[in-house]
């Protein structure tokens, strides 16, 4: 497998706060929802169901993955916010991209909703002081503290890393 298929804008790498990349980040996550409808735009079903890398999801399942994984994100960043350093509730992705509501449903609906999360968020962390930025949550997986800033960093990578995965296979198959 190609690594540049697998991260077509490369690994997410950590940035220090600034208000410049405080600015960056959030302007990301509030562009997401228009950017991946950009990236989907004019697609036919046969292209939905089709993977973007070998081994990997269908664009179908990776829209579906987006609005699950962003949804998490949200909830993350708001218990963060108001309990003292909790503990996360991981998932299996790929367990849930195997879900009937990802098989079944059509991709719109979460495109949509990412519209809706996405304008939360983005109210959300825009009210943030650098006091909630150093706010901490505990991932069990990794076994590490995640700050608000690191899973805004995170997340604002994340969706622009899967809109390049559609873009760069639209790109590779002259879509």
């Amino acid at each position: 497998m190609l690594e540049e298929h697998k991260y077509p804008i490369g690994k997410f790498k950590t940035v220090p706060y600034s208000p410049e990349n405080f600015a960056s980040a959030l302007a990301d996550i509030a562009a997401l929802p228009e950017d991946l409808e950009v990236a989907l735009a004019q697609l036919d079903e046969w292209q939905i169901q089709t993977p973007y890398r070998e081994g990997g999801w269908t664009i179908h399942q990776l829209v579906h993955h987006i609005a699950d994984s962003h949804m998490n994100a949200f909830i993350r960043t708001k218990l963060a916010l108001t309990e003292d350093h909790p503990t996360l509730k991981a998932y299996d992705e790929n367990a849930w991209s195997l879900l009937s509501d990802v098989q079944q449903v059509p991709i719109n609906v979460s495109v949509t909703l990412l519209h809706a999360l996405h304008r939360r968020w983005t109210v959300l962390l825009r009210n943030l002081t650098e006091d909630d930025l150093l706010k901490t949550i505990y991932h069990p997986v990794s076994e590490r503290d995640m700050s608000c800033w690191f899973l805004i960093t995170l997340y604002a990578w994340h969706g622009k890393h899967h809109v390049a995965h559609i873009t760069s296979l639209r790109n590779r198959n002259q879509w």
